[in-house]
């Protein structure tokens, strides 16, 4: 770390510091400071402006952060993800790429286990049982080797994260410079769990949650909405933050994206909410779970209107391809990691050339698979169609094929281009829809 960069990074931390005394009047001259280390993507206009109307859902959303949270939770977490997750990050990516001829990601998304409480429609990890386990070693080592690499924020899937919960507090508290976020079910959250990340400080649930209690049982089984709200019911309690995960399919699609839906989540007490479309991965998934181009649209159109008047973070990671130049995956932003060890570019794509076991992470980005990713990036000019099985027909086959990739589907090994095919008709269908808005956006 040079000395421009340690300065930096100290005058980060102590600003973050010094809002703690008053946020409403320090926040604004603290933008000064992040304005200087920020890419110039970021429009610190729209940004002072937002700060300046104290009733905008942004400082509403802010205000919340400081009122709801924790002081020593909040306190760790911005200096965790603020400085090391993002500045400290983004002040060594370039060097890393041009060291090491790859891409170097952002954060690392890892499966403990295949072992779920649950049984959902649609989730592959539900046919795999307690029988794939990444030991408490592995993760470490993971997580020790990206640090090396300068990223500082972890995620956690699988199955159910926290069936390993203790061992994730371990990481937790071993590695209390980074950021750990769990995709869970969210029906293992207790008053334990609660206190216990009061303690470590760096731990946030992604809770999933599929629409109201209806739509929710049926994918996840009787009983599951009430326990989810009894967990973030639990959270709120302890004033912990938490998020929300949210798959829309074709039957809850209309729930998701309504106004109804997003007061429910703001009420509950989520502070974000991540997007998921339904993808019919592994043999015999379900297709009729896919959304329509029309769907999607909705989806895309209602997002866009709710992050204007409600406080929630909110992302989609189909319909915000724009916004980070396309497919976020292969490495560019992201690579996931399954319980067998097996390193994938995506949660979605369950192929690979490389298993942690037997390479190291550095050497897996370097693989033809991470290589191929990376070459083919962006697979679209048109960044609302980010990815190469949903929405661009055959590229993911290509780079399956070029690399020498093949499936990591422990049950039924599934064929890239019979994959592929699943997706070919409502790929055609949104590249209609996409392109106009595409047009629209760009007023062409």
């Amino acid at each position: 770390m040079n000395l421009k960069t340690f300065t930096t990074a100290a005058g980060l931390r102590t600003a973050l510091s010094y809002l703690e005394k008053d946020p409403e009047v320090n926040i604004p001259r603290l933008m000064g400071l992040i304005e200087k280390v920020a890419p110039e993507t970021v429009q610190f206009d729209v940004v002072k402006k937002v700060l300046r109307d104290k009733d905008n859902n942004w400082n509403r959303l802010l205000s919340s952060l400081y009122s709801d949270i924790d002081t020593e939770v909040r306190k760790t977490l911005f200096t965790n993800f603020i400085v090391n997750a993002f500045y400290l990050w983004r002040s060594e990516h370039d060097k890393l790429v041009e060291k090491y001829g790859c891409n170097i990601p952002w954060t690392v998304l890892m499966d403990p286990t295949s072992a779920c409480n649950l049984h959902c429609t649609g989730c592959w990890a539900a046919e795999y049982g307690n029988c794939l386990n990444l030991t408490f070693e592995e993760l470490d080592g993971i997580i020790s080797q990206a640090k090396e690499l300068g990223m500082r924020m972890f995620l956690f899937s699988g199955g159910e994260p926290l069936v390993r919960k203790c061992d994730i507090l371990r990481l937790c508290e071993k590695h209390d410079d980074c950021v750990f976020l769990a995709f869970t079910n969210g029906t293992l959250i207790d008053e334990e769990f609660a206190s216990n990340m009061l303690r470590v400080r760096n731990f946030i649930p992604a809770i999933s949650v599929e629409g109201f209690e209806e739509a929710t049982d049926v994918r996840r089984g009787e009983g599951t909405y009430k326990r989810v709200e009894r967990a973030m019911g639990i959270l709120r309690s302890h004033k912990l933050p938490f998020g929300l995960s949210c798959c829309y399919t074709s039957q809850n699609v209309s729930v998701i994206g309504s106004e109804e839906y997003f007061d429910w989540m703001v009420d509950m007490g989520a502070k974000f909410c991540w997007l998921f479309t339904y993808m019919p991965v592994g043999v015999g998934s379900p297709t009729h779970l896919m959304v329509s181009a029309e769907q999607r649209r909705m989806m895309y159109e209602k997002v866009r209107a709710f992050r204007k008047t409600k406080p929630i973070f909110t992302i989609d990671f189909w319909n915000d391809g724009e916004y980070v130049n396309g497919c976020v995956a292969g490495g560019k932003y992201y690579l996931h990691i399954n319980a067998n060890g097996d390193i994938e570019p995506c949660a979605f794509i369950h192929y690979s050339d490389s298993n942690i076991r037997e390479k190291s992470l550095i050497k897996a980005l370097q693989s033809p698979l991470f290589a191929s990713y990376r070459t083919h990036q962006p697979y679209n000019v048109n960044h609302l169609m980010p990815c190469p099985l949903l929405d661009n027909y055959g590229k993911l086959a290509e780079v399956v094929k070029e690399s020498g990739a093949v499936s990591t589907d422990l049950e039924h090994r599934e064929d890239v281009d019979e994959l592929c095919e699943k997706c070919r008709e409502k790929a055609s269908a949104w590249a209609v829809v996409a392109d106009e808005l595409w047009r629209e956006r760009r007023k062409i």
